[in-house]
């Protein structure tokens, strides 16, 4: 076999292990203390992880992006509509400081920053969502919205439902 083969065939066989791992992601169950309902969502914003609740003792983890500074809150809410492929219009804040951007980015673009999907919680403006800028996940980098890679909230958004708790912890 010749060099050039060798190293396609084993480019071929690594990115195919990589893809499949991606598409077979799941959240790491971990130890978690906390007096926590099972299915309560936990945001830890300084971790910049999201916890979902599974049992006294464990949860699973997901990363995060959080509010930057100045933009981070904490309290508890509630989802209050979960979607697919959702639309975004940007809050006005962020008009504000993007004033070009345009008023209403449709679902599935490129450049819409709620990725595949989104919970929105009661009592205002923020979501927990996917994104379209995956290494923005586990910084300090939203108006405050909690941003999770695509195959994250897709996950999640499966296994929550309108109505479950959302505690956001600084």
């Amino acid at each position: 076999m010749s060099l050039r083969i060798a190293v396609a065939l084993a480019a071929t066989i690594g990115a195919g292990i990589l893809m499949s791992t991606a598409a077979e992601a799941r959240p790491n169950i971990v130890g978690f203390r906390g007096d926590y309902s099972p299915g309560t969502i936990v945001v830890k914003t300084n971790e910049r992880r999201l916890y979902l609740v599974v049992d006294q003792g464990r949860a699973f983890a997901y990363p995060v992006g959080v509010g930057r500074a100045g933009k981070q809150w904490a309290g508890t809410t509630r989802i209050d509509g979960k979607y697919q492929n959702p639309a975004w219009s940007p809050p006005r804040e962020v008009k504000r400081d993007k004033p070009n951007m345009p008023d209403v980015i449709p679902g599935g673009s490129p450049r819409n920053p709620m990725g595949v999907a989104a919970m929105t919680l009661s009592g205002g403006e923020y979501a927990i969502h996917g994104t379209n800028m995956p290494g923005s996940v586990g910084g300090f980098v939203s108006y405050g919205c909690i941003r999770m890679l695509n195959a994250d909230i897709s996950d999640l958004f499966g296994r929550v439902s309108v109505g479950t708790t959302v505690v956001v912890t600084r």
